[in-house]
């Protein structure tokens, strides 16, 4: 009976290992594509995401696209940046939105670094400044690292001697690494070093 009963709470944990992440992020999404929606009241459910989604698109697209769009939009971007107290909100926010999907992509320079030499301690991260010297810290540069789990973190000025390029990784899967707590990592390589490995035990 006992052993029945073990097996029924092992493979109800399991069960809850498979589902969580498939209930959470269809939550998630759920929850997103709802708040969307209420943005435009008055019209039949799913209209609202589809009529922002358009909208968005469009002003993108007029953004980027169109000379006269684009004069238009630099306009508002100089006036709420000049705007006394909303410019440092507004410039701010805009900042780290263009950090992670602007064309000025700020988080696309994975880098290792030593943040203790003994014992030896190596953290990622990515590198914002490359260059210091402007507030007079000649020979250091500015590096983001960011918390495991989290989409929080914080920056540390480092000797550029304590700093290595992450090589065999690209941004998108040093993030990975770094919000996982390293569980992720690039399956392709794992599996090629382990090739390389029982290639060299072999007589």
């Amino acid at each position: 009976m006992r052993r029945l009963a073990a097996i029924v709470f092992r493979s109800f944990l399991q069960g809850l290992l498979i589902l969580s992440p498939i209930v959470i992020t269809a939550y998630v999404i759920y929850t997103i594509l709802d708040s969307v929606d209420r943005l435009v009241p008055g019209v039949p459910r799913g209209t609202g995401f589809v009529i922002i989604i358009s909208a968005v698109t469009i002003i993108g697209y007029l953004g980027t696209r169109f000379f006269v769009g684009r004069i238009l939009f630099d306009g508002f971007d100089y006036v709420m940046e000049h705007i006394p107290g909303i410019k440092y909100i507004y410039s701010s926010i805009k900042d780290v939105i263009d950090s992670f999907v602007g064309d000025k992509k700020r988080f696309n320079k994975p880098v290792w670094v030593c943040t203790n030499h003994n014992p030896e301690v190596w953290r990622i991260g990515f590198m914002t400044q490359a260059d210091m010297a402007y507030l007079g810290m000649n020979g250091k540069i500015a590096v983001y690292l960011p918390h495991s789990y989290a989409i929080s973190g914080y920056v540390i000025v480092v000797d550029s001697k304590n700093v290595k390029p992450v090589t065999r990784m690209n941004a998108g899967e040093a993030m990975k690494f770094a919000v996982s707590g390293g569980i992720t990592s690039n399956e392709e390589e794992k599996h090629h070093h382990h090739e390389k490995l029982q290639f060299k035990q072999q007589p």
